[in-house]
C-alpha cells in the first residue's frame, strides 16, 4: 500500500487535471487469466427485486457489487472482479433491460428508476454496507445510491460516471454511427442502420467507442460480445431499455438544482475513488477533476492511453487503486 500514482493531464482535453495522488495497492494479485470466461450467472431475487447477476466467489467480510454502463452488462466486469475475488465476495448485476435482466412491466428507464431497483436489491441482501463499483451509466447510478441509501454503501468508485457532459467533443466523431444511435429523435434512422451489422460487427462497433486501443481487445471476449448481443436481440424488451435508458441519462444532464448530479454528489458519505481514461470518448476526461473534487472524500486516478471502459482496458491498474482505496479505508487512511 506504498505505492502512489499522480495523475495526468487530459491528453487531447483542452483543460488541465490537477494532480491528485492515489494509493496503489503493494497487496500481490492473483495472475490474470486472458481467457477467463464470464462468471456463472442467474437470475436472483432480493428485496422483492428480480435481476440477472453474476457472482464471482472470493473471501472477506464485505461484498463488492458492480453495475455495468449503457448497453453494457455483468460481463464488463469479468478480469476486474477476478483480480478482486480473493479480497472480496463479487455480485456484477444486469441492470433492468440489460444483460439478461428482464424489466418489470412498466419500467421507465430513468436513472431514479434503475436507482431505486438497485438500491432495493442492496438492501434484500442484508449483507451490510458494499463496495459499490459503476462504470459510465452504472457510475451515475451507483452515486445515487451512495447519496440517497448511505447505510449501503461501504466505498464507492466511479469509472467514468455519466456526469452531465454536454459540450462537443470531436473525439466521439471517430464513430458517428456508435455516438448518435442512442440520441433522441435522431437515433432511430441510426439504430436502423445499426441493426443491419452482424452482432460482431456491432460488438467492435462498440469496442471501437469505448477503447483507446480497439486492437489490444482480445478476439475471444469479441467473440463472446457477439454471442451476447446476439442473443439480447431476441429480446423484445432489449431496444426500448437503450433508448429509453440513454433519455433518461440526457433527461438528468439537463436537470438543474437539487436533481443535478453536480448537486447529488456533495451528499455521498462515502470514501469515493475516480478512475477515468484520458482518451475517453463517451464522457470527456474534462469532468474528471471535478467530479473528483465535489464528493467529500473523493481522489482520482486518470489513467493514460485508456479510454470508457477502464476495467476492462486497464483492469490491473483499476484493481490496485480500489484494492487500495479499501485498505486505506480498513486502517482509517482514507
Amino acid at each position: 500500500m506504498t505505492d502512489t500514482v499522480p495523475t495526468r493531464e487530459g491528453a487531447g482535453s483542452g483543460d488541465r487535471v490537477p494532480l491528485t495522488h492515489v494509493p496503489l495497492s503493494a497487496t500481490p494479485l492473483p495472475e490474470l487469466d486472458p481467457r477467463q470466461r464470464p462468471w456463472p450467472g442467474g437470475v436472483e431475487t432480493s428485496g422483492g427485486v428480480s435481476l440477472h447477476v453474476r457472482r464471482t466467489p472470493g473471501q472477506g467480510e464485505t461484498k463488492v457489487v458492480y453495475v455495468h454502463g449503457l448497453g453494457g452488462s455483468a460481463t464488463n466486469w469479468t478480469d476486474l472482479a477476478a483480480l478482486l475475488s480473493p479480497f472480496a465476495d463479487g455480485l456484477a448485476t444486469d441492470l433492468p433491460g440489460f444483460g439478461f435482466s428482464e424489466p418489470r412491466d412498466g419500467f421507465d428507464y430513468s436513472l431514479d428508476a434503475h436507482t431505486e431497483v438497485l438500491a432495493t436489491f442492496l438492501a434484500g441482501l442484508d449483507a451490510g454496507p458494499v463496495h459499490l463499483v459503476g462504470n459510465s451509466m452504472g457510475g451515475a447510478i451507483a452515486l445515487l445510491v451512495a447519496a440517497r441509501r448511505p447505510e449501503l454503501v461501504r466505498t464507492l468508485t466511479l469509472i467514468s460516471p455519466a456526469m452531465p457532459d454536454l459540450r462537443p467533443d470531436p473525439r466521439r466523431l471517430s464513430d458517428p454511427m456508435m455516438a448518435l444511435a442512442y440520441l433522441p429523435l435522431i437515433g432511430r434512422p441510426v439504430r436502423r442502420r445499426l441493426a443491419a451489422f452482424g452482432p460482431r460487427e456491432r460488438a467492435a462497433q462498440v469496442i471501437k467507442l469505448c477503447f483507446a486501443d480497439p486492437d489490444s481487445f482480445p478476439e475471444h471476449r469479441l467473440d463472446e460480445l457477439a454471442e451476447e448481443h446476439l442473443a439480447r436481440a431476441e429480446f423484445a424488451w432489449a431496444e426500448a431499455a437503450m433508448s429509453r435508458s440513454t433519455l433518461g441519462i440526457f433527461r438528468t444532464w439537463f436537470a438543474r438544482g437539487p436533481a443535478s448530479l453536480w448537486s447529488v454528489a456533495p451528499k455521498v458519505a462515502a470514501p469515493s475513488l475516480v478512475v477515468w481514461g484520458t482518451e475517453d470518448k463517451v464522457i470527456s476526461v474534462r469532468y474528471a477533476a471535478r467530479t473528483a473534487t465535489v464528493l467529500p472524500k473523493g481522489r482520482l486516478l486518470v489513467l493514460p492511453r485508456t479510454g470508457h471502459v477502464a476495467q476492462m482496458e486497464r483492469p490491473i491498474a483499476v484493481a490496485k487503486a480500489v484494492l487500495g482505496m479499501w485498505e486505506r479505508v480498513t486502517t482509517g487512511e482514507w
